[in-house]
């Protein structure tokens, strides 16, 4: 069984951790915290804002298997921006992302009022791609040569999902 809850003091080595896998850190954004101290202080953020700030935990029978985020992008708009997905390969290939972001979109959206829920993936990410379009994203475009990785300049794509797309 899958669950999304929000992280606390007890997860952030797990956090840390996680960025830090050889599997995982070459994909997420250098701008995510990775060090305990700022992981830390994403956790307290994150309880202390829990409608504009948000650090979640993914949970398969009781284990940690992931995490995922979201930050208010836009109050007038009702817009958050996504990111953080990582996945730790013990539990990979079983489409646990899908439903973590199926269980995040229905939150976001349903419950705490969110309108637009938006993401941006590096180009080179396919396996990311995939999973934002199986689990209902919509792609909106991209951005050529749009950030620097490892001294090269690389591409993203933009994917979003709306209100009416859950309905």
């Amino acid at each position: 069984m899958i669950e999304l809850r929000r992280a606390d003091a007890d997860d952030v080595d797990f956090l840390v951790e996680l960025a830090a896998h050889p599997d995982v850190q070459p994909f997420l954004s250098p701008h995510r915290a990775r060090t305990r101290e700022d992981v830390a202080a994403e956790v307290e953020r994150s309880r202390a804002e829990p409608e504009r700030f948000g650090r979640l935990v993914i949970r398969v029978d009781g284990q940690r298997a992931g995490a995922m985020g979201y930050e208010l992008a836009s109050e007038r708009h009702r817009i958050a921006n996504l990111g953080a997905l990582a996945i730790h390969p013990d539990f990979r290939g079983r489409r646990l992302a899908d439903d973590a972001a199926r269980l995040l979109q229905r939150h976001l959206i349903l419950e705490l009022g969110f309108h637009r829920l938006q993401l941006e993936i590096y180009a080179f990410n396919e396996r990311a791609q995939r999973h934002a379009e199986r689990s209902g994203f919509v792609r909106e475009g991209g951005k050529r040569k749009a950030y620097r990785k490892d001294g090269e300049w690389v591409d993203s794509v933009l994917y979003a999902i709306v209100r009416e797309d859950l309905e």
